[in-house]
């Protein structure tokens, strides 16, 4: 993926490009594109309205929930218009790197999923859907995360880019084994509905952008807006859904979120370090361990356990752009002190 693809994919808040040059490997965003900027920079105020107004009108959104993964699919076919074939063939010139950071995501976040529900001692509705939030693949955030933490973006894309692919295959047999205890799991549907509503828009966007590749390039500017918004409607109707739950459980639903995601970051980071991958690498690794495709956990939570089973996604969509947006500014900070 070029730089420029890199921000169009991202839907995470944004500040200000770094001044100084990056460290080897970490790649470069162009400072030009300020329409994917605003965009991924109001993301989460966006998901805070959509929440509220959902929370507040919930009446005038009855009978969405079923647009849920319609909507999902949107998002997903704008992050295949931002694919390119050297994408894929990028993750085969780092095996190892991408290989430990699919293995990181799909152990870690769905064992301290598990780990969070268990010690919080959620409502089984609650704990499916944390630990459904934990075995989603890497959110599209992660990639303009990495970025502004001075981080690897070429190793962020990959990893973000496989575990997406493999997520039909890796996600269901998971969330079967671990929120199983909580509630009913029909692994076989949902990996019917993850092929529906994630790789095939994936690979539909790609193949788009691969037969009218110059047409699509002057879209680019706009996806990320289209994503943005698209996830705040799903996040709308899934508060909607569960509005008069959420005041009884909204307190619990954030210590859990913020946990999870919190232990995620960091135990990702410590992963790339210990695997001594560098330093730029780790911080790849710690977003694309602890940032989570929130969107297609509320979509499954909605389709396969009820609406409170989805509140965690909806507050994780919120709280990890806001947690990794500081927690890069942080990384970039050190990044600059070092280089100096």
């Amino acid at each position: 993926m070029t730089n420029e693809q890199t921000n169009q994919k991202a839907a995470a808040p944004e500040g200000p490009a770094p001044a100084t040059p990056h460290e080897p490997g970490t790649g470069d965003l162009p400072a030009s594109d300020r329409a994917a900027r605003r965009a991924v920079t109001l993301f989460p105020l966006l998901v805070i309205v959509a929440g509220l107004i959902g929370l507040f009108w919930p009446s005038h959104f009855t009978g969405w929930a079923p647009s849920v993964p319609w909507l999902l699919g949107v998002v997903m076919f704008s992050m295949g218009l931002t694919l390119t074939v050297p994408d894929f063939a990028a993750v085969a010139k780092r095996p190892w790197a991408v290989g430990l950071g699919l293995v990181a995501h799909y152990v870690i976040m769905p064992g301290l999923g598990w780990l969070v529900a268990t010690v919080l001692d959620l409502p089984p509705a609650l704990a499916a859907g944390v630990i459904l939030v934990g075995c989603a693949p890497s959110g599209t955030a992660s990639n303009v995360v990495t970025y502004l933490a001075r981080g690897d973006v070429a190793l962020s894309v990959s990893v973000a880019t496989v575990s997406t692919v493999v997520a039909p295959f890796v996600t269901p047999p998971l969330t079967y084994l671990l929120a199983g205890q909580f509630m009913h799991v029909d692994a076989g549907v949902m990996v019917t509905d993850i092929l529906k509503t994630v790789l095939l828009p994936v690979f539909a966007g790609l193949l788009v952008r691969l037969a009218a590749g110059r047409f699509i390039d002057k879209l680019l500017k706009a996806l990320p807006w289209v994503s943005a918004l698209t996830i705040a409607v799903i996040v709308l109707v899934v508060v909607a859904g569960s509005a008069a739950q959420i005041k009884d459980a909204a307190a619990l639903v954030l210590l859990a979120v913020v946990l999870h995601n919190g232990l995620g970051l960091a135990l990702g980071y410590g992963a790339g370090t210990l695997a001594r991958l560098g330093r730029p690498a780790s911080r790849a690794m710690a977003f694309e361990v602890g940032m989570q495709n929130s969107g297609l956990a509320a979509s499954l939570a909605t389709a396969h356990f009820s609406p409170a089973a989805a509140l965690p996604a909806a507050v994780f969509s919120v709280w990890h752009n806001i947690s990794g947006a500081v927690v890069a500014a942080w990384m970039a900070r050190g990044a600059r002190k070092t280089a100096a």
